[in-house]
């Protein structure tokens, strides 16, 4: 009978990690399936460029891993059961496995605040990206966007509004300051961006409530909107914590520095989805750098587990901030050993055309699953006892 290994999910980390095992594993031992809720392939890093109107390249999943030997199965995951290892999906179907590789990613956290599941827009998904730009549709020549949060989504969010549709009035409320966290000349290019696009920036506001056409803040101040955008951060999908895998608070899975649950190690979990120090002792934040560097050391694991091979440590280094401030500005601020903004960015065309190429690397690296990896595949050699293993440290 095949090994039988499960993927939740198809993006940055989970495609690429799929395509990477069949590429390495022998076919006529493993049974490689990936599991994901659309069927494309969704370049979430482009999706506030899909929220203000612009059109993204289609990536279909089933051209994506046609010939590789990956059965995709489309259907929304509902639960995981790590002491029977199945999981469900939304038509009730039960799939087991053998080895599982969570990488279901993450959402847009709402922290509780009243009104955003009614009334905001967050785009940390493509249906999501895809109702605010309707509603933007909508105000066509007139009206003002507000959106909520400082870190790098709620930038690159408010940017491209603004560049994208000039006729819209656009704000930002972050309850820091924005910026903040970046070095002297990135923080300088970043306001005289906003001030080249006329957004209007309200530091040190928490909105606590969200309505229809405004956001009351915690003063009292109320914040005209006839959108509001919600870009406040990112949650786990509590789907990890009721699977009775170890969890940290926030929901996300502990792991060794193999990638594997610390708790059941059969699991394996990469991307936003996890919980891993890097280099610097800090945990990794969650981003595409994040989900590159956990997709290769967990398909290292998972290939060395099943062969019997020598397992290679990905370096885990977090190297800095990649903002896009519209389609021909951004920053790259690079970080030191403890996370800290340095000195130095890259600012402007430059910084553009490098997170251009970024873009385009992710987008070719899940276009082309398989490419670059040694032709040959490795034959499974009996199951490892997991159970009696010993946490990595």
């Amino acid at each position: 009978m095949k090994h039988r290994i499960i993927v939740l999910g198809a993006g940055y980390a989970g495609g690429y990690a799929a395509g990477q095992l069949a590429r390495r594993l022998h076919a006529d031992d493993v049974e490689i399936t990936v599991v994901n809720a659309e069927p494309d392939f969704v370049e979430r890093m482009r999706l506030h460029q899909l929220a203000a109107g612009q059109d993204l390249r289609r990536y279909d999943l089933a051209e994506l891993f046609a010939g590789t030997g990956i059965r995709l199965r489309l259907a929304r995951v509902t639960a995981v059961d790590a002491e029977r290892r199945t999981v469900t999906v939304a038509d009730g179907d039960r799939l087991d496995y053998d080895t599982l590789l969570y990488a279901l990613g993450s959402t847009a956290a709402d922290h509780g605040v009243l009104g955003v599941a009614e009334h905001a827009f967050p785009i940390a998904a493509r249906p999501a990206a895809l109702r605010l730009r309707q509603r933007l549709d909508e105000l066509g020549g007139t009206g003002t966007v507000l959106v909520v949060g400082g870190n790098l989504t709620a930038i690159e969010a408010a940017t491209e509004i603004a560049e994208s549709r000039p006729e819209l009035a656009v704000t930002l409320a972050t309850s820091g300051e924005l910026g903040g966290w970046l070095g002297p000349k990135a923080r300088r290019h970043l306001l005289r961006a906003f001030d080249r696009f006329g957004i209007t920036v309200h530091e040190h506001t928490t909105v606590e409530r969200v309505e229809a056409a405004r956001a009351i803040t915690a003063d009292g101040t109320a914040l005209a909107a006839d959108a509001t955008v919600w870009a406040a951060g990112f949650a786990v999908h509590p789907i990890a914590a009721a699977s009775g895998l170890e969890v940290t608070d926030n929901g996300q899975i502990l792991v060794d520095r193999m990638m594997r649950s610390v708790s059941h190690p059969d699991v394996y979990a990469i991307g936003d989805s996890v919980h891993v120090i890097g280099e610097n002792g800090r945990p990794l934040p969650m981003s595409c750098a994040s989900a590159g560097y956990t997709a290769k050391q967990a398909v290292a694991a998972i290939v060395g587990d099943l062969t019997g091979r020598e397992i290679p440590k990905t370096s885990l280094v977090y190297v800095g901030n990649h903002i896009s401030l519209g389609r021909k500005d951004a920053i790259f601020q690079v970080v030191d050993g403890d996370a800290r903004s340095k000195t130095w960015a890259l600012r402007g065309r430059p910084a553009a055309r490098l997170k251009a190429a970024v873009l385009r690397g992710a987008a070719f690296g899940m276009a082309h699953p398989t490419f670059g990896m040694p032709t040959r595949r490795h034959r499974v050699t009996a199951a490892p006892d997991r159970a009696a293993e010993a946490v990595i440290a």
